[in-house]
């Protein structure tokens, strides 16, 4: 068997010669040269580095010649490409550099002219009113419960002593996810989340839960469907009326101010026993209306006292239907809706402008976080 040829001249391919290479090159740099900005210099590197440009389709002939011949090809091949990539890079960062002085000068914002700040909206009074409820009790190692909006029935009125003929169930309205008999509703109230902090959480218990609730009435003046209330559970031992009474004090005194009075008067409510209705003492005349035909007062009606929630101490029976024994616990609970804090606090007269999210409304009481 015969050796392999080598005394043949290689194959001459034209694109491959030094001359034509050394064309493509000067043809690369003066386009290179000519670009005057960046997407100029994007199209003359798909022309002159691309996988059509003429250096890369000599690269492809380099296959068709003699093996002796293919290195010296190659080796010109590659420093071809490599000048040509220099040339690129070197006129991108000039222009890159141009592009960004110009941007500079014609983007530049002269922040020492006048402006008219208008701010897009504010936090609604409600949060931020029932954030300030929550660090008030925060503060006196209170901590804060949350519940679904979607409420077993059983939660929402059984074990707090509302039973199916309790003539309460029927004031309170309620929403029914389904039909009545689905054991399914919208929350008429906060208490709900007592019954799961009681049923969830070790003993002692020191609980406020505020929250959105749900009845059926018409959107007035002073109802809407679609509400808050703030509601308070203590469960321990030894707890009075008195430690009710004292806690309702310091809250109103850091809600309405210092030396705001409470009083309480006999009421009737399923989940406690003894009941009351907590009035606050007008925070406008502070009672000085009442029999002052000189001085009459709109917000109390000149009666020196306004009604502000419900509160008493725990049923036992809510004691018994979450497992904790009456014997040797008591417990307090309170209730105030967040829109009648919110009116009385700060003179809101319709609550059609708390619901109806208005940015202006909400800009009065300022962007505090």
């Amino acid at each position: 068997m015969s050796g392999p040829n080598t005394s043949f001249d290689p194959k001459q391919v034209a694109s491959l010669d030094a001359a034509a290479i050394d064309a493509m090159v000067a043809d690369a740099v003066a386009a290179v040269a000519a670009a005057g900005d960046l997407d100029a210099l994007k199209a003359v590197r798909l022309a002159h580095a691309g996988d059509r440009s003429p250096i890369a389709l000599a690269n492809r002939e380099i296959g068709a010649l003699p093996p002796a011949a293919k290195a010296e090809a190659g080796k010109r091949v590659g420093q071809a490409r490599a000048a040509v990539k220099a040339a690129l890079d070197e006129r991108q960062a000039v222009l890159e550099a141009e592009r960004d002085a110009r941007v500079l000068v014609e983007e530049s914002v002269d922040v020492t002219l006048p402006t008219d700040w208008q701010p897009v909206g504010a936090r609604h009074p409600l949060t931020t009113l029932m954030e300030r409820v929550g660090d008030v009790f925060v503060a006196m190692g209170y901590e804060i419960a949350e519940g679904p909006e979607v409420e077993a029935e059983w939660a929402n009125f059984d074990a707090l002593n509302i039973g199916p003929d309790h003539p309460a169930r029927t004031m309170q309205d309620t929403f029914f996810v389904a039909a009545p008999d689905s054991g399914v509703v919208l929350r008429t109230h906060t208490s709900p989340v007592q019954i799961r902090s009681m049923l969830d959480r070790p003993l002692p218990i020191y609980v406020i839960a505020p929250g959105r609730v749900y009845r059926t009435d018409e959107l007035d003046a002073t109802h809407t469907p679609v509400f808050h209330q703030i509601e308070g559970l203590a469960v321990d031992r030894d707890i009075t009326m008195g430690d009710l009474r004292g806690t309702l004090d310091h809250f109103a005194a850091a809600m309405f101010g210092e030396g705001i009075r409470t009083r309480m008067r006999p009421s009737y409510f399923p989940f406690t026993e003894p009941s009351a209705e907590v009035d606050l003492q007008c925070f406008v005349c502070r009672g000085e209306s009442v029999g002052n035909p000189d001085r009459p007062c709109r917000t109390c009606g000149s009666e020196g006292w306004i009604e502000w929630g419900g509160c008493g101490m725990v049923n036992p029976r809510v004691l018994v239907a979450v497992g904790i024994d009456p014997t040797q616990y008591r417990g307090f609970a309170f209730g105030m809706g967040v829109e009648r804090t919110l009116m009385f606090r700060n003179g809101v007269a319709d609550m059609h402008d708390i619901v109806e999210g208005d940015a202006r409304f909400s800009l009065a009481f300022g962007v505090e976080a």
